[in-house]
């Protein structure tokens, strides 16, 4: 007989201190949604005249927020998707064409964590580069191309795609002067660029480089809907009016086509108005805020070389983490802990930092220490 789970207590969950408006809540890219928000930033949208139907996915809220991610990122055309992973395969798809070798990390998202779908639905073949590193280099792009062209069998590279920043190296990002490197050597070759730019404007706010100018550097770039604007599911994919034209049709053919799209996308256009300068703001903050917590007995921030908003929180040995943490939670601040992907607890910096002085999170960490 199978033990049937028992349904958690929504009074419960209504008290999670991630959900409660003065948390703040170092996980995550953007701030914590609940249904009671999702619903009640719809009505104030409704209220205003910002919703606006669309027909499997074409016209309206969608079409809207294509306009503006295109004119963002400086590309002619965009089209929305419900998730990246469906954005990165018909990017590719569509750079790669009949060459089927595409090169990437091996740390990124579309290697590790979309189940082969290229070679499976595409028959694309990914080529790892990096094991275990946020970035390949220019060079070692170049020793992949040469090698692809002067085996028994010519097999061309079809598309190169680059992920920045890094989820699964704690968000470190590809230098802009490699990223420059790696793209122009691309353009020579006559190969395709790709950015998995999911988090482009935290890297922008972490890096004072404007998302244009990221964009400006690839053939096609995607960027998430949900991870900080506030939608529940989305992304889009930016390039050139040519590339952009009829992929509507390979949307539909994967599934993507959905009937209604225009509630995400409307939230996500209320969610980018004002986006850059409030993350801005945030970063600000942390690095006024971080010096500090560092002069705490036993705790050290640590920022990463080629960091963006995740920084490391190295406790000394006299702390148990676990109780820290605890502690923490008790003051309304959230730490991800444990984390199966990182040996040290990890601050990500998101707009709720906002909601509390830098005086109280700094008593707080204080007292979780002492």
């Amino acid at each position: 007989m199978v033990k049937q789970l028992e349904k958690p207590d929504a009074t419960a969950q209504q008290v999670e201190p991630k959900f409660r408006p003065n948390a703040v809540v170092f996980s995550g890219d953007g701030e914590p949604q609940t249904p009671e928000w999702i619903v009640g930033r719809l009505n104030e949208l409704l209220a205003a005249g910002k919703l606006e139907q669309d027909a499997y996915s074409l016209g309206g809220s969608v079409e809207a927020l294509e306009r503006r991610v295109a004119a963002d990122l400086g590309k002619p055309a965009a089209i929305w998707l419900p998730t990246g992973t469906l954005a990165n395969h018909l990017a590719l798809r569509r750079l790669a064409g009949t060459r089927s070798r595409v090169i990437m990390q091996e740390q990124s998202h579309i290697y590790q964590d979309e189940g082969d779908g290229l070679a499976k639905l595409s028959g694309l073949n990914p080529v790892p580069l990096a094991p275990d590193r946020p970035y390949f280099s220019a060079d070692e792009l170049r020793t992949a191309l040469e090698i692809a062209v002067s085996g028994r069998v010519l097999n061309p590279v079809g598309a190169v795609s680059i992920e920045s920043p890094v989820r699964r190296q704690a968000g470190q990002i590809v230098p802009l002067d490699e990223m420059r490197a790696i793209t122009d050597l691309c353009r020579e070759a006559g190969i395709p660029s790709h950015l998995d730019g999911a988090r482009l404007y935290m890297m922008s706010a972490a890096t004072d480089v404007g998302v244009s100018e990221y964009s400006a550097m690839f053939d096609s770039v995607y960027m998430s809907m949900y991870k900080y604007f506030g939608s529940p599911f989305g992304g889009a994919i930016a390039g050139t009016a040519e590339f952009i034209e009829n992929m509507f049709h390979d949307r539909r053919m994967f599934g993507g086509g959905l009937s209604s799209g225009y509630l995400p996308a409307a939230l996500t256009l209320a969610g980018m108005d004002g986006f850059e300068a409030r993350f801005g703001e945030a970063m600000t903050k942390a690095k006024a805020l971080f010096p500090v917590l560092g002069e705490l007995p036993g705790v050290e921030v640590r920022a990463f070389e080629h960091g963006s908003n995740i920084f490391e929180l190295v406790l000394g040995d006299g702390i148990d983490t676990d109780t820290f943490v605890k502690k923490l939670l008790e003051s309304e601040i959230v730490l991800q802990w444990p984390n199966a992907e990182w040996a040290t607890p990890l601050l990500h910096i998101n707009t709720t930092l906002l909601r509390r002085s830098n005086d109280e999170i700094v008593a707080a960490f204080s007292g979780a220490a002492g």
